[in-house]
């Protein structure tokens, strides 16, 4: 089973979607490992974010996420990355398909309202940044042999 962080940014919590957001994940049958509702200091965001330093929207990133709380999980499924990243939709609200999360709360450039992580390598990476192995459980549901094969 692959593994993949999501969490909800800033401007989902503040918007009150948090619920909405992880029902969509549930109902699409994927399974939640890990969570928790933290704030992200400049450190982590700077880890989090390495690749993009330098960038010119990188300070204004650093910024938003550390603006407020996020809710963060480690999400289990197929193909996970792909999956999350499908359901997310484009980076950008105003150009995300309707039925995507970004596509039915997302109006701004800026506020995306979700990170997933965009390969398996950045997951794990992501995963450890924000999660302790402790912190991850291992469990079957009663009828995943129904909606993972």
């Amino acid at each position: 089973m692959d593994r993949t962080l999501v969490f909800v940014k800033p401007d989902g919590v503040q918007r009150r979607l948090i619920g909405r957001i992880i029902s969509r994940l549930e109902d699409k049958g994927l399974r939640i490992v890990g969570l928790k509702m933290m704030r992200v200091d400049t450190a982590l965001a700077e880890r989090h974010y390495a690749e993009h330093k330098g960038k010119p929207f990188y300070e204004k990133l650093l910024k938003f996420v550390t603006a407020g709380p996020i809710v963060a999980m480690v999400i289990e499924g197929n193909d996970i990355v792909a999956v999350v990243r499908k359901m997310m939709g484009k980076t950008f609200g105003l150009e995300a398909e309707p039925g995507t999360i970004r596509g039915d709360f997302g109006a701004a450039k800026t506020f995306n309202l979700v990170h997933g992580s965009d390969s398996a390598a950045s997951a794990d990476r992501e995963i450890g940044l924000y999660f302790r192995p402790e912190e991850i459980l291992q469990y079957a549901r009663s009828g995943d042999e129904w909606t993972f094969d």
